[in-house]
């Protein structure tokens, strides 16, 4: 890579963009979520989706120009990464828009601008693609920027005809490449040689609609949608060989080798894989989650749970045994919140989530790799489809797992075989329909044939007692269960709310004689409250008493928080504007989420305006008058109602007289005065034209400050520094530690540099070239590479080959190749290491004039060896 190129830093990358189109009249906006609201898209796989509406003239663009950091998640491509360098699950994508303003020259223009004079990329390194049919864009190019045409590149349609999904917004597109070796030439120009070019810019031309038969129609107006991989120009910026080594993602790679005790630029090919698989995945799930995504078996839910169950399993194969996932979690959170504060704001939302899915899938491996293992002990030529249904359906091992784990075998699964044991399977539920064995999804229904819908008393009373309809464990219908266990119980009555309207289910207990049922959690399924819960002293079964008694701690911060809710909406309503209304809310123990349509971000006083006015409304002690009424009585009345939400004829009406008056089922304070006070943390836009406040009320205030309280006395005590002082202490440590690990690398270089001169003589001719090939004891991976360069550098036209063996059992390899080799002679160094490395289980690979690769067999290094300077000889011969 070009020495001369400046570096900058993730975050400089992204600003930069930004203000570079900040102050070409576009407007900044925030990222939008990656649940996507286009339904024909699972999640947000693009910086345009959140604009789709605008591009199909559908919505009325807010302002022409726009300018976003997007968060997109992809798993097409789930099998790559860490795998090649520049794949990944998540990333960012930073994009320049116009909605019907600026076309195809003034976007071409800016692009050239940004990438030569603002990032500063030598113009002879940069290689441009168009669309085979686009002579406009050809022109351009090559007339009003420069470009030589022979550096321009015409693709079809598969590679410059950019569609956003199966339907919707289309048009031929412009793609930018670097060019890592120019001294190649040009005579041969490959765009697919992703060791000699990666594509960093996008700029697509939207000009057309595509509907479900692949029609064209053109669009109202021509819009530009551009795309910058983040992590790609990091890449190319930072001069490192792959996005994973970037600062995007690196620091978590090295988390996750502290906790595995590896030293990751030691690490064998293979164990580097892992890791970046862990840095990609946990970056992607952190944000999922972050965004209101929870794992599931469907839809984005399966998505996410596939990826944290896949960095448990990698974490495994670099030798981590327990529970890790939090840990390289802190770490992606610490490396987002400044441009994503969301992260942090539900870091503990994240880390409940993954320590559960993590909890739970340790115990599926510990299971499910015994079995496997059993299976593989038979040496079979595949594995059956009986055998992987097996691992499905009795220790919950996913099939992509038990795929991956055999393909590392060198074994496929019988996979029209699973299907048809899975089939079979459903046959024998359909079959089984009849019985009262019910799942807690599948059979509610059924249950309204024996039981009647629960009845809800947690308005007034906070414990009643109760009937045991009916209990469940593990989704099917039982009598009884003993202490221990996990059920879900369905009462008669219940004082219990269940998750609706935005609130969360309450907590609390149901007890007995000797009894004692913790519950965590409610649900309501078609008219009946099923109580989520662990027996933790007794048994219980069906038709027994018991005392429900909701957590009234917990209670009072839902009412508090969902009455904050009510309150702030009538405050952005007399405070931003009277026409805001509802998108979305949570209210949970610990804050509240409002989601409210706007088209603009809320400027600081206005966010201050509305938190002074929802506390003066809480000091004023409004009484709260609740009434249940006629839904059109409580229109009339001035009710706001949640828009696209159905509402029974009889509505239930929460009013603070003069404040706020709206339809809710949710539980309230029965007096403002109850709340205490209220605090907003953020406002942020999820999409376009969907704006969201996060903010504490009552006791989760004290909680918010308390934690940041401990934080900073933590940090003074550490730094022994004032709190004003503890950032510009962190910094100078950051700088020193930065300046003393430079220092470390370059001694460790210069004494791997000097120890190689001592090879020189060992050099042997073949025709015209040199050949060295030599082992050079437990040298790491950099040093050696270093060592390498030189060698081939002093023997002039050569090739070079050094191993080390840097830890027990592990073998590091590199290639060095001069360029009349790779020219005269065809070989490659990535080709030729990659060839060698599997001699020791492993393999590698990189550019044709130098290449790195690894094995986890030290006792084949010989061999290895031996055969590398054999097949060099016949090679130059």
């Amino acid at each position: 890579m070009a020495d001369s190129l400046q570096y900058f830093s993730g975050s400089d990358i992204r600003d930069k963009f930004l203000k570079f189109f900040e102050e070409k009249q576009h407007k900044i906006l925030p990222s939008a979520s990656l649940v996507p609201e286009d339904p024909t898209v699972l999640l947000t796989i693009a910086g345009m989706l959140p604009f789709k509406p605008i591009f199909l003239g559908q919505q009325k663009a807010p302002q022409p120009r726009a300018t976003t950091s997007q968060k997109c998640i992809r798993t097409n491509d789930i099998e790559n990464v860490g795998r090649t360098a520049r794949h990944h699950t998540f990333f960012e994508m930073l994009g320049n828009f116009s909605f019907g303003d600026y076309f195809k020259e003034q976007a071409i223009q800016w692009a050239w601008e940004l990438s030569t004079e603002v990032f500063g990329l030598p113009p002879e390194r940069i290689v441009v693609s168009v669309f085979e049919e686009d002579d406009e864009a050809f022109a351009i190019w090559r007339d009003r920027i420069g470009i030589p045409a022979h550096r321009i590149q015409r693709m079809g349609e598969d590679d410059n005809f950019w569609v956003s999904g199966p339907t919707g917004p289309c048009g031929p597109c412009s793609e930018l490449y670097y060019d890592f070796h120019p001294e190649l030439g040009d005579k041969k120009i490959d765009l697919e040689d992703d060791t000699r070019f990666i594509e960093f810019y996008n700029l697509v031309f939207m000009q057309y609609n595509r509907d479900v038969d692949g029609n064209l129609t053109p669009l109202q107006n021509k819009n530009i949608d551009t795309g910058m991989g983040l992590e790609r120009m990091a890449q190319i910026l930072q001069k490192v060989p792959n996005n994973y080594e970037t600062d995007l993602i690196l620091p978590i790679i090295k988390t996750a080798a502290e906790i595995a005790g590896v030293d990751y630029t030691k690490a064998d090919q293979t164990t580097k894989t892992s890791f970046k698989v862990i840095g990609d995945h946990v970056r992607a799930v952190v944000h999922m989650i972050a965004d209101g995504i929870t794992a599931s078996n469907t839809d984005r839910g399966y998505v996410l749970r596939r990826l944290i169950r896949r960095v448990i399993r990698h974490g495994r194969l670099i030798g981590i045994e327990g529970n890790f996932i939090n840990q390289v979690a802190e770490t992606a959170i610490s490396l987002s919140e400044s441009a994503y504060p969301n992260v942090r704001k539900r870091e503990q939302s994240i880390k409940n989530e993954l320590q559960r899915e993590e909890n739970q899938f340790l115990k599926t491996l510990e299971r499910g790799e015994k079995l496997l293992a059993e299976i593989l002990a038979k040496k079979p030529q595949q594995i059956s489809g009986v055998d992987a249904f097996t691992l499905y359906d009795t220790y919950g091992f996913p099939l992509e797992l038990t795929q991956e784990i055999a393909e590392e075998q060198g074994l496929t699964v019988d996979v029209e075989g699973f299907n048809a044991e899975m089939e079979q399977q459903r046959d024998r539920a359909r079959e089984a329909h009849q019985t009262i064995d019910l799942t807690v999804q599948g059979s509610i229904d059924q249950l309204a044939e024996h039981i009647h819908s629960t009845q809800f008393l947690g308005y007034k009373q906070l414990q009643v007692t109760a009937k045991v309809e009916a209990l469940l464990v593990e989704g099917k219908s039982v009598e009884k269960a003993e202490a221990g266990t996990e059920v879900q119980i369905i009462l008669d009555q219940t004082p219990f709310y269940a998750e609706s309207g935005g609130q969360i289910g309450d907590k609390g207990y149901l007890s007995g004689d000797n009894l004692l049922i913790r519950i965590e959690d409610v649900q309501k399924e078609s008219g009946f409250f099923v109580h989520y819960g662990k027996i933790e002293r007794g048994t219980l079964a069906v038709n027994d008493t018991v005392n429900a008694t909701i957590d009234r701690a917990c209670r009072r911060r839902l009412q508090a928080n969902h009455t904050a809710t009510h309150l702030l909406q009538a405050a952005l309503r007399k405070v931003v504007d009277d026409s805001i209304s509802q998108a979305g809310s949570l209210v949970d123990f610990d804050r509240l989420r409002f989601d409210f349509h706007c088209p603009r971000a809320l400027k600081a006083e206005e966010i201050q305006q509305v938190e002074d006015l929802v506390n003066s409304w809480i000091s004023e002690a409004h009484e709260a008058d609740v009434n249940i009424m006629p839904l059109e009585e409580a229109k009339a009345k001035g009710a706001i109602a949640m828009f696209g939400e159905k509402y029974d004829s009889e509505v239930r009406v929460i009013d603070f007289p003069g404040v706020s008056m709206e339809l809710c089922g949710g539980t309230h304070v029965h007096n403002t005065a109850e709340i205490g006070i209220f605090k907003i943390i953020s406002e942020t836009g999820i999409s376009s034209g969907i704006r969201r406040i996060e903010a504490v009320a009552g006791a989760s205030v004290l909680d918010y400050l308390n934690v940041r309280d401990k934080v900073v006395k933590e940090l003074s005590d550490r730094f022994k520094a004032k709190p004003e002082e503890i950032s510009d202490r962190v910094n100078n440590l950051q700088a020193e530690l930065k300046a003393t690990q430079k220092e470390l690398e370059a001694a460790k270089q210069e004494l791997a540099v000097a120890k190689s001169d001592g090879l020189l003589s060992q050099a042997e001719s073949v025709g015209e070239f040199k050949i060295l090939v030599a082992n050079m004891g437990d040298m790491d991976a950099k040093s050696l590479q270093a060592a390498a360069e030189r060698l081939q550098q002093k023997l002039g036209e050569s090739a070079v080959v050094l191993a080390s063996i840097p830890e027990a059992g592990k073998v590091s390899l590199v290639a060095a190749f001069s360029q009349k080799i790779i020219k005269e002679k065809q070989l490659q160094a990535g080709k030729f290491i990659g060839v060698i490395a599997k001699i020791c289980g492993g393999g590698g690979g990189g550019r044709p004039n130098l290449a790195q690769a690894g094995g986890r067999d030290a006792s084949k290094l010989g061999e290895a060896l031996d055969t590398a300077k054999q097949q060099l000889i016949e090679g130059l011969k």
